[in-house]
């Protein structure tokens, strides 16, 4: 069933947290600077989408896809969310005050990466972009490794095997391939396992995902493509991307799509189980299109006023991922304020751990990027290592004769 817009509400909750909502501008300027949409066409009409949980906290059926999960469960898959967002919260206003080099924020986008990762078993595997925190969370990847990639002090930071997640990728799309080559080698080797690979709706177009999709059609590969169709791709929306619906692409390369509520973590729960098993049992791939938003920046080097409305985004709010399950928690009476009152301080000691964690961590050795690029040594790199100590030094000096100028 498709999700209807709403208006948004008197009061939202972020985190745990009441927040007043936002309203749509009196004045939109983000509409004068730059038409949100393609100018003089309108959107094309939106298919219908699995749903578990409406926007106003409702649960409804689907006929296709179910799940029952006990109040722990539930109230689970809310504390990850909260606990998830407010890391986000805390690297975004870390980068803005230069403790980090830059970030990709997932606002809006916790329940497509909950719902993604707690499906998900401890010996399938992950390919991610960059902006995947939650599902680095879901797989038990040190927080404070994130903010030191991003910071320059480290390439990664955590040992992709222990947690069966790759480390984050840069490049548009190519870990969709990477993707695609570890499940093919999960098939010779007789294992009952499957593989995720994260992109967004941007990527999506890129030549490496198309084959990939090929790849994995032709060879039955247990891989799940899971798009978090955000809307945006930096400034491009999805209708100037694609002709059709994400999800239908699929069709075309002979393997099943569908398009789950991105802002229901049930929905998503339910539908990536169904995808990862089907993978499991020897069915193939399966396209995952999580119809979602990107309540914030594309990263922090972005200004989304430039391109969207204020109007947009409000219609967005009043279908927060956090909102709607904790609506439902409390109408079914199944977390007290006890339990949200817990999760609030929680989640601000998560705060306080992070920012002492990046505050502490200690600068690498500038001369290790010489290190590690060839086994045996190499002259060029003697060479280069040489030059880049001899200007590191020229700083020395030039502070010693400005010091004695004083």
């Amino acid at each position: 069933m498709t999700v209807e817009s709403t208006a948004a509400r008197g009061t939202s909750r972020s985190g745990g947290k009441r927040t007043a909502a936002a309203k749509p501008a009196a004045k939109k300027t983000a509409a004068k600077k730059a038409p949100a949409r393609a100018k003089g066409a309108s959107a094309p009409e939106q298919p219908e989408l699995v749903q578990l949980l409406t926007p106003e906290g409702e649960r409804v059926e689907h006929p296709e896809y179910s799940i029952d999960l006990s109040a722990e469960e539930l109230r689970g898959l809310y504390r990850d969310m909260v606990l998830t967002r407010r890391f986000d919260a805390e690297a975004t206003s870390l980068q803005r005050q230069g403790e980090l080099g830059l970030w990709a924020s997932l606002l809006g986008q916790e329940a497509a990466q909950i719902g993604s990762g707690r499906a998900l078993r401890d010996d399938d595997y992950v390919f991610p972009t960059y902006r995947e925190h939650g599902v680095a969370w879901c797989r038990g990847v040190d927080p404070s490794n994130l903010l030191g990639m991003f910071r320059g002090v480290n390439n990664g930071g955590w040992d992709p095997n222990s947690n069966n997640f790759h480390l984050y990728t840069i490049v548009i799309g190519s870990q969709a391939l990477h993707a695609t080559g570890y499940a093919m080698g999960i098939t010779k080797d007789g294992a009952d396992s499957a593989v995720i690979a994260y992109f967004g709706d941007g990527a999506s177009s890129q030549g490496d995902v198309a084959e990939a999709f090929t790849f994995s059609a032709v060879y039955n590969a247990p891989v799940v493509f899971f798009c978090q169709n955000n809307q945006w791709a930096i400034s491009e929306p999805t209708e100037k991307q694609s002709r059709v619906p994400i999800y239908q692409r699929a069709a075309g390369f002979g393997f099943p799509g569908v398009r789950v509520d991105g802002n229901d973590v049930l929905a998503v729960l339910a539908v990536t189980r169904a995808a990862l098993e089907h993978a499991r049992s020897g069915q193939g791939p399966t396209l995952v299109e999580a119809f979602t938003y990107r309540m914030g920046a594309h990263t922090t080097s972005d200004d989304p006023t430039r391109y969207r409305t204020d109007d947009e985004r409000a219609a967005w709010e009043a279908k927060d991922p956090i909102l709607r399950l904790r609506t439902y928690l409390e109408k079914e009476g199944l977390a007290d304020e006890a339990f949200f009152a817990k999760l609030e301080k929680e989640s601000e000691e998560l705060g306080v751990s992070v920012r002492e964690k990046i505050r502490t961590m200690p600068d690498p050795d500038t001369m290790a990027i010489f290190e590690n690029v060839y086994a045996d040594g190499h002259a060029l790199i003697d060479e280069e290592r040489a030059q880049f100590s001899e200007y590191l030094a020229s700083f020395a000096d030039a502070d010693e004769t400005a010091g004695k100028g004083h």
